[in-house]
């Protein structure tokens, strides 16, 4: 509709025309608006969005953290209690015992079989891996077989399985095989092809035979270890370096292993720290100088068992806990160039 300036007073513009601007309502005008509200959120020049007011974070409360901290203070309150007034624990008794001539003989030889049982559980389990990796069925079969026994069997079992194999023979001798059966084939009586050998029993004494269960358990476990670690490697090394003309042994040695290591090792620290405290299992063999029948020898000579099994307590929680500090330097040397050794750096 167009509007006739004639009938405009002078001095009042026309309606919808002007400079440009928008026409500013009055306050209180407009669709919805009360003649008693406030002023409301005022919005930007040329926008049409109100400004939202700021946000007022409320901490979550969380009444369950404050309970469950409450009653384990009560419950390690009761705990010392329990070790400063109860006498039977014999504490007197128990350190002048516990650091005697025979216990040091026994952490002695708790290390040196924990050390020597992981080492040959290591090298026969890289080989057990390695078998297992093979694409000789044969030699696969038998990887299988092995580790299926020896993670089947319990280890107390092992121990005293092997503490009895001089049952099996008098002598261990060296040889040709076979050696009367094939004579007999022959019509040759008596022949014997045997190099040299030993008395069973004097050989197989309780520490060796302790060792050999507790390693060729070990082994069992170290071979699927090393098998996850080196499955853990892509594949495209392997045929990268199959392209350079590496062998497989080197390529093995050079170039998977060094990558499957960050994957071996934190497991292997802890079976590591696990044949420590299962080295308490050799008593069963007998070995009579290992570190928990001597704390047992000691209870059983005084009557005060208790003290001294809190003592064996005791001195695998010392000799565990120097292990988990070496097993976390080795396992930071290991993972250096990772995501997690990268921002533990930072």
């Amino acid at each position: 509709m167009s509007v006739d300036p004639s009938s405009v007073p002078d001095g009042q513009p026309p309606s919808g025309t002007g400079s440009g601007s928008d026409p500013v309502a009055s306050p209180g005008s407009g669709s919805g608006a009360s003649p008693g509200a406030g002023p409301g959120p005022v919005a930007p020049s040329g926008t049409g969005r109100v400004r939202p007011e700021p946000i007022k974070a409320v901490p979550v409360r969380r009444p369950g953290r404050w309970v469950a901290i409450g009653v384990l203070a009560v419950l390690t309150a009761m705990f010392v209690h329990l070790l400063v007034t109860n006498d039977r624990f014999q504490w007197t008794f128990m350190v002048d015992n516990m650091f005697r001539p025979p216990i040091i003989e026994g952490v002695r030889t708790t290390i040196t079989m924990t050390l020597l049982a992981m080492l040959i559980g290591i090298g026969v389990g890289v080989v057990v891996a390695v078998m297992r990796l093979s694409g000789n069925p044969i030699l696969a079969g038998v990887a299988w077989l092995y580790t299926w026994f020896f993670r089947a069997v319990p280890r107390v079992v092992l121990l005293v399985l092997f503490g009895n194999l001089g049952i099996l023979w008098e002598r261990l001798e060296f040889g040709l095989p076979f050696d009367r059966q094939l004579g007999a084939l022959f019509g040759i009586t008596d022949f014997e092809a045997r190099i040299w050998g030993f008395d069973a029993r004097t050989a197989i004494s309780g520490f060796v035979a302790g060792l050999l269960g507790l390693a060729l358990s070990e082994a069992a476990y170290m071979a699927e270890i090393v098998r996850a670690g080196i499955g853990s490697v892509d594949s495209g090394q392997t045929e990268a370096c199959a392209a350079l003309g590496m062998s497989q042994g080197l390529t093995l040695r050079r170039v998977v292993l060094p990558q499957a290591m960050r994957v071996i090792v934190p497991p292997t620290g802890n079976e590591t720290i696990a044949m420590l405290k299962d080295t308490s299992l050799l008593a069963f063999v007998p070995v009579t100088n290992e570190l928990f029948f001597q704390l047992s020898a000691v209870g059983s000579r005084t009557f005060q068992v208790f003290p001294m099994l809190v003592a064996a307590c005791l001195w695998y929680l010392a000799l565990t806990s120097v292990l988990m500090v070496g097993q976390s330097f080795v396992e930071r040397r290991f993972s250096r160039g990772t995501g997690a050794a990268a921002g533990g750096a930072r």
